[in-house]
């Protein structure tokens, strides 16, 4: 493979600084929107991770990265708050899951709501190409901090840090 020119190389440096700069902004916003509504990051997460549909407090666990008594209390703090509630599962009715409130999911999407509609108008300015490559790249690079997070998880030996796809 030829090494990649001058002006390649300095735009990877760029998108490498650009890519840091907006998880920093990301965890701002989500610290902010934690703070409007009363909730911690894991908290915040936990409530990330509801948005996909219903999970078990195992999944929960190993999403949100704690404990399972940790993640009991979260669920019982959300809970009081309106922001969750326990169901039984439509498969076996032993099992019990979490899901969002129609009142969480409004609270939460009225913080996030601004921001999704102008980013989707910024998107539909790209073309189909444009879309399918940045989607790939996303992927890619979720694989990537996906795999050496498990590698880091795996030589440290920390517990219930392997987080659901």
């Amino acid at each position: 493979m030829a090494r990649p020119n001058k002006q390649v190389r300095e735009l990877v440096s760029e998108l490498g600084r650009a890519m840091q700069a907006y998880q920093r902004s990301t965890q701002a916003y989500d610290d902010t929107v934690g703070k409007r509504l009363g909730l911690n990051p894991a908290d915040l997460r936990c409530l990330d991770w509801l948005v996909d549909g219903p999970k078990s407090a195992g999944e929960l666990s190993a999403s949100v990265g704690l404990k399972p008594a940790a993640t009991t209390t979260l669920i019982d703090r959300l809970t009081a708050k309106g922001y969750v509630r326990r169901v039984a599962s439509p498969d076996d009715r032993r099992k019990v899951l979490v899901e969002m409130t129609e009142e969480g999911m409004a609270r939460t999407y009225e913080m996030y709501r601004p921001m999704v509609e102008e980013g989707q108008a910024q998107l539909l300015r790209l073309d189909a190409d444009e879309l399918t490559r940045m989607r790939d790249f996303l992927v890619g690079i979720q694989e990537l901090t996906d795999r050496h997070r498990e590698r880091l998880a795996a030589e440290t030996g920390v517990p219930g840090d392997r987080r659901p796809r």
